[in-house]
């Protein structure tokens, strides 16, 4: 893809909508939505990668309820012909062809090559990578897995809104200070799975969400690890004008 001049490619990821609770979501999905708005002119492409919910389950017949807004505005910004792209997270990764079907959105659920103007780009949610963290790894093939997803499906869903709701909080107690500071490049996970992939092949950006810091980081060779914090304390997200990338923050 060659992006048009005076055209820019979006990059943001962490909204965790739903969390912690209504009022809190709400205003924090409706400046989600200005900001959406505001980029539609000069968008070439819009990638949200990952936890656009802080839980989303599709079940056969039933939408969890509210986010209006923000699906809203997906499918205007497609109907429009603007490209969106979307990373399911670590939060949302349950999903069953209701993006592609109803918002004309491709899913993705493990990162992905792309290229823009000559530059190569590496895109994922960035759960699961790098080293370490072998517990949520294994809880990741459960997750994924259909008999489990079926599973789960069969409960009734104010009791797995309920269960999920309660993991979701679990797991932000246990990550929130070491999201909130940068622990160094040895110890920054997704850094070093990117020094390992580039020993391999070459890519002049690694974009990642998950991390909830807002991180360019210049890696061996000029490569950038670009992760794009979140939509709860920075407001952050990436733009690339089909040369150069920055970090950026809205209504910060």
């Amino acid at each position: 893809m060659q992006v048009p001049t005076g055209k820019n490619i979006y990059f943001l990821s962490d909204f965790h909508l739903g969390a912690p609770d209504h009022a809190t979501s709400l205003a924090r999905e409706k400046k989600i939505v200005r900001f959406l708005s505001q980029v539609k002119e000069d968008a070439a492409a819009i990638f949200i990668v990952g936890d656009l919910f802080d839980f989303w389950y599709e079940y056969k017949k039933v939408v969890p309820k509210g986010f209006v807004r923000i699906l809203g505005k997906m499918a205007e910004l497609t109907d429009s012909g603007i490209p969106l792209y979307f990373f399911v997270g670590n939060h949302d990764m349950w999903m069953s062809g209701y993006f592609e079907k109803e918002l004309n959105i491709p899913v993705f659920y493990e990162p992905q090559d792309f290229e823009f103007n000559n530059k190569k780009f590496l895109i994922g949610h960035g759960d699961g990578l790098g080293p370490g963290d072998k517990g949520y790894k294994f809880l990741k093939k459960i997750f994924r897995n259909k008999t489990f997803q079926w599973l789960f499906g069969i409960l009734p869903p104010y009791i797995g809104m309920g269960i999920a709701g309660w993991s979701s909080k679990s797991s932000r107690a246990v990550t929130g200070e070491d999201d909130a500071r940068f622990l160094g490049e040895e110890k920054e996970w997704l850094i070093s799975y990117c020094k390992e992939v580039i020993r391999k092949k070459h890519y002049d950006f690694f974009i990642f969400g998950h991390r909830h810091l807002p991180i360019d980081f210049t890696l061996d060779g000029g490569s950038r690890y670009i992760n794009l914090g979140d939509w709860i304390r920075y407001y952050s997200y990436a733009v690339f004008d089909g040369q150069h990338i920055k970090l950026k923050y809205f209504e910060a």
